[in-house]
């Protein structure tokens, strides 16, 4: 199956933001009917070309298959126009790329969210208040604490590290920087151990949610599909893995309508072809199991 690309522009907020379309050149096609539409959400240091051409690589992969992509740069990012933003303050532009969306493309019914790093963390926030997203791809979700990815560096890199032949060769030819590695290491046992104050009396105030409390609430909202995707080599991924061990998470996890795929040796931006194609192929896959 042919695909097209034409770009885009639509407004937000007095703001122009500007996208890509790829569609099918034909109707239906084998993931299914194009009443199902994928709009890829840019997160991070990022544009709608993705790290590698991943997004674009992507789009066109999908939309082969029969499944129309919307890629596009939300304010501050990119081309588009506006300040720079959080990742977690782009409800609006998500809104805004949907309408669009589902205007240009009258037969998408519903669409799924695709997301890498910070950019499934917004589709977290944002899914469960539009109905018209009926899935979630979830690739390596930003759960960033200062905690958190103190805890994941200690569990997952000191303990890899022994293991690493170059380390021992260091100490034993006397390279290795005994006093800086043990300040490196006390320093992160000090974050990963360490608690906020609470506040009382009557000036305390409600804390506002952290980034692990949103990403749950709006996980334990949203009841579409969701397929996780994350890379065995990344800390971002670990993090997170290690936040859903929690027995809230793990309960949302045990659902019939969640998938999980893991890459083991890939980076956090699946760098090698074939670990993006990899990807590629799970996203089709799990569309066409619907």
């Amino acid at each position: 199956m042919g695909i097209e690309e034409r770009g885009i522009s639509f407004a937000c907020e007095g703001c122009w933001l500007y996208g890509v379309l790829s569609l099918p050149s034909g109707s239906g096609g084998s993931v299914g009917p194009a009443r199902r539409g994928v709009v890829l959400v840019v997160g991070g240091p990022q544009y709608r070309v993705g790290s590698h051409r991943q997004f674009t690589l992507l789009a066109r992969e999908l939309a082969e298959q029969g499944v129309p992509v919307l890629r596009f740069d939300y304010r501050g990012m990119g081309d588009s126009e506006g300040e720079i933003r959080d990742f977690s303050d782009i409800d609006a532009d998500l809104r805004a790329a949907i309408d669009t969306f589902v205007t240009e493309v009258p037969q998408v019914r519903e669409v799924v969210l695709w997301g890498l790093c910070d950019a499934a963390s917004a589709a977290l926030f944002y899914a469960h208040q539009d109905r018209r997203v009926a899935g979630l791809v979830l690739v390596n979700p930003w759960a960033r604490t200062e905690e958190g990815a103190a805890r994941a560096y200690l569990k997952h890199y000191y303990l890899s590290r022994l293991l690493q032949p170059g380390l021992w060769k260091k100490i034993v030819q006397g390279r290795f920087d005994y006093l800086g590695a043990l300040r490196s290491f006390g320093a992160l046992c000090s974050s990963a151990l360490r608690r906020k104050p609470v506040q009382e009396g009557a000036a305390a105030s409600a804390p506002a949610p952290s980034l692990p409390q949103r990403m749950l609430s709006g996980f334990g909202r949203f009841q579409g599909r969701t397929l996780f995707i994350l890379s065995g080599a990344d800390l971002t991924a670990r993090e997170f893995e290690d936040m859903a061990s929690g027995p809230a998470w793990r309960k949302l996890m045990r659902g019939a309508r969640i998938s999980r795929h893991s890459l083991p040796d890939a980076d956090h931006t699946f760098s090698r072809p074939d670990w993006r194609d990899q990807v590629a192929h799970w996203t089709a896959d799990w569309l066409r199991r619907w």
